[in-house]
């Protein structure tokens, strides 16, 4: 996050501040899994759907945190960015999916019992290596990065920007989500995957797999923090940022405004696709209403919330929005989308440098 546009003393301290802060907080996060061991009597237990609440919420937050690099950063405001979460999420849910059941009979893999049910004869091509991990692995960055390099490439060689590209992404998440529904797919049609067992030999309804799942995804959230802190920084995070803001002048200026944003556009989306492969063991489902262009929405208006363009915020709006709604989920269902409307248009108003903007103070600049 940057703090240059305050005084020296002032952003020194802030600096300083907000470093301890994030320290903390990754500290408290650390410490559920171990507090989850206590006996439910003990003041300082934490129940278990806290610390799979708290895992959903930490795969959010990357997902909000690849969001911003695109949007706060390069002004690519993209209504897709669930597509690239929900693509990762199926690449590890077909792993999951061949690890159920015998692993096969002299070599030849097992159908999974959706394919059986449908009457499938023999595994498609394109589900052939998934009972490998680190196979699936490389397919949970791979596929959502060359979706987005395809798509990036066509539109910002053509110069689309602003809303007509922000359609466009949302257009092809919804074609996804349409293409996803047909039982023709290979991937399970409306009911998706479900009832995983186990991964990497550990079974996923212990507390153990729990709290590793849920460890994996916090090294993962400041892995991925790092990563975009450091890009940032760096003399391509200026030229990006200088890309938000006058796109026909870094131009004109003689640099490759199509290279820097579509390097941007699918590292962003390959930390989505990161994001939805953690979520996926956690939640135990993967169908394609992940696809849903609501969710894209959501993702959007976490990071307008907690401060497009800090990195932090992204990941505060993500926590602060989600937590809203599972509390308000639980007391009045039906008032959800309003709120969720109703948060963007005041942020929107009364807030355009999110959360993060009051503790800055609201007489300092920030991203456009």
């Amino acid at each position: 996050m940057s703090v240059t546009a305050l005084p020296g003393a002032r952003a020194s301290g802030l600096r300083i501040g907000l470093r301890a802060v994030l320290i903390g907080a990754v500290l408290v996060l650390a410490a559920m899994p171990v507090l989850n061991q206590l006996p439910q009597d003990h003041a300082l237990h934490v129940s278990d759907f806290l610390v799979s609440v708290t895992g959903k919420w930490i795969c959010y937050a990357i997902l909000a945190l690849s969001l911003d690099l695109a949007w706060g950063y390069a002004g690519i405001l993209s209504l897709g960015h669930g597509a690239f979460f929900a693509l990762g999420g199926y690449a590890m849910g077909m792993h999951l999916m061949r690890l159920i059941g015998p692993r096969g009979v002299y070599g030849h893999p097992v159908l999974p019992d959706f394919m059986v049910f449908l009457g499938y004869q023999e595994l498609p091509w394109y589900w052939l290596g998934f009972d490998s991990f680190a196979f699936a692995m490389l397919m949970v960055l791979l596929v959502p990065g060359l979706v987005a390099f395809v798509l990036g490439w066509l539109c910002f060689r053509s110069r689309i920007t602003g809303v007509y590209l922000s359609i466009i992404t949302q257009a092809m998440t919804y074609a996804l989500m349409l293409a996803f529904f047909r039982n023709d797919m290979g991937f399970g049609g409306n009911n998706g995957f479900t009832d995983f067992k186990e991964l990497l030999g550990m079974p996923l309804s212990t507390t153990a797999a729990r709290a590793a799942l849920f460890y994996a995804s916090l090294v993962a959230l400041v892995g991925c923090y790092l990563l975009c802190r450091w890009i940032t920084g760096t003399k391509y995070g200026r030229v990006l940022t200088a890309i938000r803001d006058a796109e026909s002048r870094v131009r004109f200026l003689g640099y490759g405004v199509t290279r820097h944003k579509l390097f941007a556009f699918v590292l962003s989306a390959m930390m989505a696709g990161l994001a939805g492969a953690l979520y996926v063991p956690q939640v135990g489902i993967i169908n394609p209403s992940e696809f849903s262009p609501g969710n894209s929405i959501e993702a959007v208006v976490w990071v307008a919330v907690g401060g497009r363009g800090t990195l932090v915020g992204a990941v505060l709006g993500a926590f602060s929005v989600n937590g809203l709604k599972t509390w308000l989920t639980s007391t009045a269902p039906d008032l959800w989308l309003f709120v969720l409307g109703g948060l963007f248009v005041l942020v929107t108003l009364l807030l355009p440098r999110g959360l993060i903007g009051l503790v800055q103070g609201r007489g300092q600049g920030g991203p456009k």
